[in-house]
């Protein structure tokens, strides 16, 4: 009878616990509403909460508003007849050229495509934005520095027509997560291979400059011990670091930081054991010690591609738009 009473008491406590860690982020997150929001640093509780409704995922499909024109498939460069296109999304109704952000998708620099962020480019395009997501070469169409070239030449590509889709060339902002905010920090602190590739413009030849960039769970330092053994890193730069330091230390963003950087935003969460905090930790410490005027969210307890949480969505999208609001407009 002794052991049934212990197994029950076992019982109430497990689903106590279980309630507790359910219940204690979005108290919290009600209470400190100004503050990130709190996750659930362990996978279960995190799916728990969304298999409950406690959480919701975002709309990955938005409906287009009517007053937002879309212009699909706009190629900005084609190498060895692949062709690399980019979508925009204009506000029908702006008087004056708007500033243009630019949203890059993640996925390892193997997957993923622009429509990922349609989330965030229809949200900011509401708002009087003009937003564009570009493609560029995966993995499988090309190790480092394949997208990295293509991503500096669609930035190329944006500074030369703004005029001919309505945008300002002098206020466009970069936006990625995880690969993609690898590619735009590279991208926006000015990314230079030493030797200037004949089918690319990598190297800036542009009195434009990227104004803001926006760094959402990124990787930037490749020498660190987490990088030179995370087989993504080294699938993408398609050698170990042993045999390759300099390679690493080329596809770093963390190296290419300097006094004239942009402003930058840094989003992480906490509980990140794809790309560590750390990562974030390094580049904000980078920033303060040049005085590149920044701003870092460490959000609590959430993992890896927290975004695709509405709270933690709405988080970002408020931080960021604040962000724009101060650095762009």
């Amino acid at each position: 009878m002794k052991i049934v009473k212990r197994i029950f008491y076992g019982l109430l406590l497990s689903i106590a616990f279980c309630f507790m860690l359910l219940i204690i982020p979005r108290t919290w997150s009600a209470i400190f509403s100004d503050s990130p929001p709190v996750g659930y640093h362990f996978t279960v509780p995190g799916y728990l909460a969304v298999g409950i409704g406690l959480e919701k995922i975002i709309n990955n499909n938005p409906a287009i508003p009517a007053d937002i024109e879309v212009i699909k498939g706009v190629e900005y460069k084609n190498i060895n007849g692949k062709s690399l296109q980019l979508d925009i999304y204009r506000p029908k109704n702006s008087v004056k050229p708007p500033p243009l952000l630019v949203f890059i998708h993640g996925g390892s620099w193997s997957q993923g495509k622009p429509a990922d962020y349609l989330v965030y480019l229809v949200a900011f395009a509401k708002k009087g934005y003009m937003t564009a997501t570009i493609s560029y070469r995966l993995i499988k169409d090309g190790f480092y520095p394949a997208c990295v070239e293509d991503v500096t030449d669609a930035v190329q590509w944006l500074y030369k027509n703004g005029e001919n889709y309505g945008y300002d060339p002098d206020r466009i902002a970069l936006i990625g997560g995880s690969a993609g905010a690898h590619l735009a920090l590279l991208a926006a602190y000015e990314w230079k291979k030493p030797i200037v590739n004949g089918d690319s413009v990598a190297v800036p030849h542009s009195p434009h400059r990227i104004k803001a960039v926006v760094d959402i769970y990124g990787p930037v330092d490749f020498t660190t011990d987490y990088a030179r053994n995370q087989p993504l890193i080294i699938r993408f730069l398609n050698h170990p670091f042993s045999e390759m330091p300099g390679l690493y230390k080329e596809a770093s963003p963390i190296q290419y930081v300097t006094k004239n950087n942009p402003p930058t935003m840094i989003l992480h969460g906490t509980s990140d054991d794809l790309v560590p905090v750390s990562q974030s930790d390094l580049l904000k410490a980078k920033l303060d010690s040049l005085g590149v005027p920044n701003v870092y969210y460490k959000v609590p307890l959430w993992p890896h591609a927290m975004d695709v949480v509405q709270r933690v969505n709405d988080f970002s999208q408020l931080k960021m738009n604040d962000f724009f609001e101060k650095y762009l407009k």
